[in-house]
């Protein structure tokens, strides 16, 4: 354990990469972050694992080493890896229509819709038509026909726009006709049981105590946007909508919305994702082949991104962001990136939500010190 003025920071971190303990430190003390945890592999060995500040607003509870947090977007890598399993064993064809498993997806002009569409944003049914409740999100099956039910907003597989909410409704009905469990069963069965991994897709009960509550961006908990009502990426947002708040209650926690309502902490993040950073297997364990661990970093589709009006470059399901490196973030800050040529899965997970979809400034600090140790 390291002191840095009234900041202490806990946990592991190989000589080498001190420096990600001190900033790490320094960006609590700042503010910046309230409590957090940061995490990185090499060659599936965990090099960096560190926590430090508090779990509460109030600063009364300390973050502690099983300390864990919805981690928002950063969900759905989970949901890629369950899809991603799946073919690994032959049962689910990327190239395949979404209706060969799913037939009441057949509806509205979607016969054609692509398994690798729904991966990869390109689907074109990044919203709903219909307002849905928060606590209709809650309901899997009618979240699900919805979305069958649902006319693409764009020719499916000619451009990505974000699918925020929904394609972890998609994967995950694809995954539970296949398998006949819900994704969140799946996931915890195959993935996080066998790589002792600490990451819910709708969390137990038992789990409640050790969760830290988000603290959102501003005090009403809504993601602000702006723009023309009818653009999509104002339809998007606008339902399903989301609130940060709503992460703190019991409803939000115990439902499956697997692109959105993950529970875990750095070191589950980059536990997992060490299997697809060593080419499939880690610490032992193997989950796919090298071929299914590699096919993510090959490009799919790429351009201006309907929702996130950023260029993008997506495999399947992860954001490429150069040869061999694929990365992915929640709203508010969470992060994971694997590295395959460095062998390396990289994660931050923390409490307090900056604005913004796609990672900030505390993340990228983290993540340019670890590689300068790790290439220096």
């Amino acid at each position: 354990m390291v002191k840095r003025m009234s900041i202490e920071i806990q946990g592991y971190c190989d000589p080498r990469f001190e420096n990600v303990r001190e900033l790490l430190a320094a960006s609590i003390e700042s503010g910046a972050d309230l409590g957090a945890s940061f995490a990185a592999t090499v060659d599936g060995e965990m090099v960096v694992d560190l926590w430090g500040g508090h779990q509460d607003e109030a600063q009364q509870i300390p973050w502690q080493e099983n300390t864990i947090t919805n981690v928002y977007s950063t969900t759905k890598t989970m949901s890629f890896l369950c899809a991603l399993l799946l073919a690994d064993r032959g049962e689910l064809d990327f190239d395949a229509p979404v209706a060969q498993y799913w037939p009441e997806f057949a509806q509205n002009g979607k016969e054609e819709v692509k398994v690798w569409h729904v991966m990869n944003h390109a689907a074109g049914l990044s919203g709903l038509e219909v307002r849905v409740s928060e606590t209709q999100l809650y309901d899997w099956d009618k979240i699900t026909d919805l979305l069958a039910a649902q006319k693409p907003w764009w020719t499916p597989g000619s451009v990505t726009g974000y699918h925020a909410i929904t394609q972890g409704f998609l994967i995950g009905e694809i995954v539970r006709r296949i398998t006949g469990q819900s994704i969140g069963e799946f996931f915890q069965t195959e993935i996080a049981r066998p790589l002792q991994a600490d990451f819910f897709i709708g969390v137990p009960l038992s789990e409640f105590p050790r969760i830290s509550d988000l603290v959102p961006p501003n005090s009403k908990g809504r993601l602000e946007l702006a723009g023309d009502a009818d653009s999509i990426r104002v339809k998007t947002f606008r339902s399903p909508a989301t609130n940060a708040l709503a992460s703190r209650t019991e409803g939000w926690r115990r439902a499956e919305i697997p692109a959105a309502n993950g529970h875990g902490n750095a070191r589950s993040v980059a536990k997992i994702h060490a299997i697809l950073a060593c080419g499939g297997e880690a610490n032992g364990v193997r989950l796919m082949s090298p071929e299914t661990a590699s096919s993510v970093m090959r490009p799919r589709i790429s351009g201006e991104d309907l929702v996130l009006n950023v260029p993008m470059s997506f495999g399947l399901g992860f954001g490429i962001l150069k040869p061999q490196v694929c990365s992915w973030g929640g709203w508010g800050g969470s992060l994971v990136v694997i590295d395959q040529a460095a062998r390396s899965s990289i994660a931050y997970v923390m409490n307090k939500m900056h604005p913004g979809l796609m990672g900030d400034t505390r993340s990228g600090t983290l993540a340019t010190a670890f590689y300068r140790s790790l290439k220096g």
